[in-house]
């Protein structure tokens, strides 16, 4: 059975916003390893090594890096995961949200 577009047009226009962006930034802390940091930047933020490195060296640098930038509900889901996975290591590792610009 074929159907036409006129089958399914009702004459509503509907307006579908964009979610907004977050930022997830990752904070410097004195006991969590550089290591650890690239192992989340890999497995929670699906970075390549390369990149994951390159984060974990602004971090220890500038006291902060990017890890990502996601909507809402994925930036707050990956940084859960990534703080219970630090928890359970016995790091103090903090992340938090920034609305992108």
């Amino acid at each position: 059975m074929a159907f036409r577009k006129e089958q399914f047009e009702t004459g509503v226009k509907t307006n579908i916003k964009k979610p907004s962006l977050y930022k997830v930034i990752m904070h410097n802390d004195d006991y969590t390893t550089m290591q650890f940091v690239v192992e989340l930047l890999t497995d929670i933020f699906r970075k390549r090594k390369e990149e994951a490195m390159q984060i974990m060296l602004n971090i220890h640098r500038k006291g902060y890096g990017v890890a990502g930038i996601y909507p809402r509900e994925i930036a707050e889901t990956k940084i859960d995961l990534a703080h219970v996975k630090a928890k359970e290591r016995g790091y103090p590792l903090k992340c938090t949200l920034e609305k992108e610009n």
